[in-house]
């Protein structure tokens, strides 16, 4: 990774979060995208072409995949790729809520190596490099020392309690809690404001691929539902689902979970 990836990583999201300020939430022009795949306001096409052009033009060798351009095959045979989702939480942005994140992530040969989260109406600076550890705002993080799963307080939407998850047929005795952007709980979680994040459904990588960085730098495991590590730039950009927490948690979670558990949609 060259040493500068992160660095212009955080530059963009700080450009990122100054155009996403400029729109006005329920104001913001908005369509739904075609096949269900959720909505999309003028701020996130307009976060999306600047970094495009920036980070394109910064790196003119490394592959592109982000929520809001049309994939190009081209990006397979990339050594390095960005991996970009303009606006995580777009419903939120759209509600005026201030719990929506710029996500940011360099991957090389399918690890990421650099990554941001970016919240901009929270003032959340979340960054990473690959052995260098994780900060917010410049201070480092740690991921939570809790073990004990009954008072847990975990990251999850309401269906992955659902009994055909949980080899017990029912979900663990923790604290269900949720924030509307995936990125930001994968972040919640690297800061130790929450103990573990779950989301049992197929998950796009732009999603996910800052945060995976952002928790293992932080100390925590990150995998998915079948506790196989993440990786990313594949064929398909959807993986198997994201678990995450400190490592004694983490594995307490993944002995609970059904390997043959269907996917979810929420």
């Amino acid at each position: 990774m060259p040493a500068t990836d992160l660095s212009l990583l955080i530059d963009a999201a700080l450009e990122a979060g100054k155009i996403a300020t400029r729109y006005s939430g329920p104001e913001a022009q908005r369509w739904d995208k075609p096949g269900g795949a959720g909505p999309v306001t003028e701020a996130d096409l307009a976060v999306n072409a600047m970094l495009e052009r920036d980070l394109q033009a910064a790196r003119p060798d490394y592959g592109w995949l982000s929520e809001e351009t049309e994939d190009n095959p081209d990006r397979l045979s990339c050594a390095r790729v960005f991996i970009i989702d303009p606006i995580d939480g777009t419903r939120s942005f759209a509600e005026g809520s201030r719990t929506w994140a710029h996500s940011l992530a360099v991957a090389e040969q399918g690890e990421v190596t650099a990554a941001v989260i970016y919240l901009p109406r929270r003032d959340l600076l979340y960054a990473a490099a690959r052995g260098q550890g994780a900060t917010l705002n410049d201070t480092a993080i740690r991921v939570s020392t809790q073990t004990q799963m009954s008072e847990a307080e975990i990251l999850a939407a309401k269906p992955n309690l659902d009994p055909q998850h949980w080899t017990s047929g029912r979900a663990p005795a923790f604290r269900r809690v949720y924030r509307p952007s995936l990125a930001y709980r994968m972040a919640l979680v690297a800061q130790g404001r929450f103990d573990g994040m779950l989301t049992l459904r197929p998950s796009w990588e732009w999603d996910i691929a800052a945060g995976d960085l952002i928790l293992r730098e932080a100390g925590g495991l990150c995998t998915d539902r079948l506790s196989q590590p993440l990786r990313f730039n594949n064929a398909h950009p959807r993986l198997n689902g994201v678990v995450a927490a400190a490592p004694d948690l983490h594995a307490d979670l993944h002995t609970k979970l059904d390997p043959n558990g269907a996917g979810i949609s929420a």
